[in-house]
């Protein structure tokens, strides 16, 4: 590990100074960012330690949404009545990532903004990672690439993002409150992640040195809800492939639906098409069929994964019909 400085700041102010020091990284639990530090992945060269600042608060909002602080940590997120009443997918995320001494450490903002589990970005005895070392080169392409992406990935990187959260923020449109030196601003969930493109070091559009507040959660009518993760083992895995699936009924006839996944793309994927394709329909066998080959349009597997393919439409299929009440 490189040598590092460490500041704890007890207001924003402070923070955002502090952090538009070069090579500056904000530090919440560090469930993350600690394990690539000890790694040699990340070297930063001054820590600002965040967790004092008064982001630890779920409250609702005027128009009767919720703002999740920054700060809360995922149990908490997970176990809050009002998220648990309103937002059951969020809740089952949560519940479905890491194990409970992680949930009990990690953090709302620091969940948006893990990292790829590739085993070429984590080991660095690998040269060709061009998210660890911009023009590299993509070692996974001829690699070992059973747990990649099959969907919105480039030559330049094929990575997968990791959160389940993000995943089901995805679905219910969240909303990202971050704060800069330049002021506030808001950014919408499908805004906050990038895909790789030819930067694919570059995980979100945050500015340099802006910190992540709160989380906003627009008003749900989606009460019918699943998130299913199918992953190598029951417990402490990433997803091969994931559901977020919550629906509005009306009698038996889907009025609107919201669908993401993860484990298939570098970013949570807002299956948008396959959502239309359900909105005003009756759950039958061929319409959920249909939608979720929707969801996959466009997929280019590589040499090992191309079974995501497949195990996406059947998981697509399982969580709709068990969010419906009909598995």
């Amino acid at each position: 590990m490189n040598s590092f400085s460490y500041i704890q700041v007890s207001d924003v102010e402070s923070a955002l100074r502090e952090a538009a020091r070069p090579g500056s990284r904000f530090l919440g639990a560090g469930t993350n960012l600690l394990d690539l530090m000890k790694g040699g992945v990340e070297r930063p060269a001054h820590l600002v330690d965040v967790t004092r600042l008064p982001f630890a608060e779920i409250r609702e909002l005027p128009e009767g949404g919720l703002r999740i602080g920054a700060m809360v940590s995922n149990s908490a997120a997970a176990s809050h009545p009002l998220v648990r009443a309103r937002y059951p997918l969020l809740s089952q995320a949560l519940l479905a990532g890491a194990s409970p001494q992680l949930r009990n450490m990690a953090t709302v903002g620091g969940n948006l903004l893990q990292r790829t589990r590739c085993h070429y970005f984590y080991d660095t005895a690998f040269a060709a990672c061009n998210k660890r070392k911009p023009g590299s080169g993509c070692a996974a392409l001829e690699g070992e690439n059973r747990i990649h992406a099959i969907l919105g990935a480039s030559e330049s990187c094929i990575a997968v993002h990791p959160s389940d959260m993000a995943v089901a923020l995805a679905a219910l449109d969240a909303t990202v409150r971050v704060r800069g030196l330049k002021g506030e601003r808001a950014i919408a969930y499908a805004d906050f992640h990038r895909l790789p493109g030819e930067t694919p070091q570059r995980d979100t559009n945050l500015a340099q040195g802006e910190l992540i507040t709160a989380v906003d959660l627009p008003p749900s009518a989606f009460s019918k809800a699943f998130y299913l993760k199918v992953r190598d083992r029951a417990s402490y895995a990433f997803a091969l492939v994931s559901v977020a699936a919550a629906l509005e009924l009306e009698g038996d006839t889907v009025r609107a639906a919201r669908i993401a996944l993860g484990g298939i793309a570098h970013k949570p994927w807002r299956a948008e098409r396959a959502e239309e394709l359900l909105a005003g329909k009756r759950l039958e066998p061929h319409t959920l069929r249909a939608a979720a080959a929707a969801a996959v349009e466009g997929a280019k597997p590589r040499r090992d994964n191309a079974f995501k393919i497949t195990l996406a439409q059947r998981a697509i299929v399982r969580a709709v019909q068990t969010a419906a009440g009909m598995a």
